[in-house]
């Protein structure tokens, strides 16, 4: 058998208060296990496991690797305008007028990813 994926690691300054925030993005919780203050907390979800660990350096430059986003019971704007209620901050809009494309946005710490159209509408413009 080979590797699999056990966690996306994330560097960042505030673990619990960073996880808290994509808790609520993947409709998750915090592990039981993390509290405020902690250097590391985990959020466990169906695709993917996010692992916060911080870290003393701020981030420098944009991101190497990034989530893409595809949501499950909205359209991609909807999400869009939830994830910016929840902290998030819109960074470049690559959405087009015919409902293709994609946003990236920003996590609290300045994470970049993007959301990209849900199911739905793929099967919409297919």
């Amino acid at each position: 058998m080979t590797s699999l994926v056990r966690h996306v690691t994330i560097d960042c300054a505030d673990a619990y208060s960073l996880a808290s925030f994509w808790a609520q993005v993947l409709g998750s919780k915090v592990s039981d296990e993390d509290e405020p203050g902690d250097e590391e907390a985990l959020v466990e979800s169906p695709g993917a496991s996010l692992l916060f660990i911080q870290v003393p350096e701020p981030k420098a430059a944009k991101n190497r690797v990034h989530l893409d986003l595809q949501p499950q019971d909205r359209t991609r704007d909807e999400e869009v305008e939830r994830l910016i209620g929840l902290g998030a901050t819109l960074l470049d809009d690559r959405r087009n007028p015919d409902g293709t494309g994609w946003a990236t946005l920003a996590d609290p710490e300045g994470n970049e990813f993007c959301v990209e159209r849900s199911r739905a509408e793929r099967e919409a413009t297919a």
